[in-house]
């Protein structure tokens, strides 16, 4: 018997979602070995998959190694892998692969800051993202104005947004006063600009967005801003444990990657700015500065969240 179905092989190698597969399959967009696919086809290891024409390398599940990636999304950087107005895109800086491709596990918004996951395992990115697997997500968040306790309650009971019901699984109060002041959130879904929607349903305004979590991965305490650092075996299967995935040979990082890995938790690169493009075709770039106490506080506040 051939290794997989068709459309799990191909949500699994990042293409899509099975459903979406489905219907690329349907379209007539898929061929194997020179035939036109069907929905139920099955593949392995030597069959010729085209998409669209474009050869797709066939790699069986289990000899494929999973990576994954932790990345701290700067703001100004667009979570897409192109960006039709030039804007820098959050793959840009990201290690290259060969007859491979790194998935996005979830969005933040081009004004978001904070960890972003990225695995070549387009299976397990579909899984960390359903709404089913009701994986949390954690965020450090900046509000103008006073959340009160019958706010608070509303949040978490859950209230009416354009796409449905939402709600925060808890909020807690996260230091600072005045126009600064923090509070710490979690969810187990990923809609568009959930955090920012829930507080404005309550006529409050989130001024900074911050994600300090996203599953069983915290944002490292030695990772700077615009870096990544690539997940060890132990991180990854916990990480696949949630999502009832098996683990899988060959996983993590090994020898000289895993030495180096080890070298810039020790020693942390400076953290990276975002270029602003546009800036710097109009020929108006900023000069370089030191941190602004925004961006100071959200450090601080990260750092007191590491230690909860």
């Amino acid at each position: 018997m051939k290794d997989e179905k068709l459309q799990k092989a191909l949500a699994r190698m990042g293409l899509g979602s099975r459903r979406q597969m489905e219907e690329v399959i349907k379209a007539g967009r898929v061929s194997v070995n020179n035939g036109p696919a069907t929905i139920g086809d099955r593949v392995e290891q030597g069959d010729e998959i085209r998409v669209d024409g474009r050869q797709i390398k066939y790699t069986a599940e289990n000899e494929k190694r999973r990576r994954v990636l932790a990345y701290y999304k700067p703001e100004g950087e667009v979570c897409s892998a192109k960006d039709p107005e030039g804007r820098p895109t959050v793959f840009e800086r990201l290690p290259k692969l060969t007859h491979d491709r790194w998935v996005m596990v979830g969005r933040l918004d081009i004004n978001s800051t904070g960890l972003l996951l990225f695995t070549n395992d387009g299976e397990m990115a579909h899984r960390l993202m359903h709404p089913s697997s009701e994986v949390t997500r954690e965020y450090a968040v900046r509000v103008l104005g006073e959340v009160t306790p019958d706010i608070a309650r509303n949040l978490t009971a859950g209230v009416m947004l354009e796409d449905g019901m939402a709600q925060f699984e808890d909020i807690k109060e996260g230091g600072g006063e005045g126009v600064n002041k923090w509070y710490h959130v979690k969810l187990k879904e990923g809609r568009n600009r959930e955090v920012r929607r829930l507080f404005e349903s309550q006529g409050l305004k989130v001024s900074r967005l911050l994600r300090t979590r996203y599953g069983s991965i915290v944002l490292p305490k030695e990772l700077r801003t615009g870096r990544f650092l690539e997940l060890d075996k132990k991180e990854i299967n916990t990480l696949t444990d949630l999502v009832s995935l098996r683990p899988r040979h060959g996983t993590g990082l090994h020898g000289a990657a895993k030495e180096k890995q080890e070298r810039i938790k020790n020693k942390p690169l400076k953290a990276r700015r975002t270029d602003n493009r546009s800036d710097k075709r109009s020929g108006n770039a900023k000069p370089k500065s030191s941190a602004s106490p925004a961006s100071r506080g959200t450090r601080n506040t990260r750092d007191r969240n590491d230690k909860r």
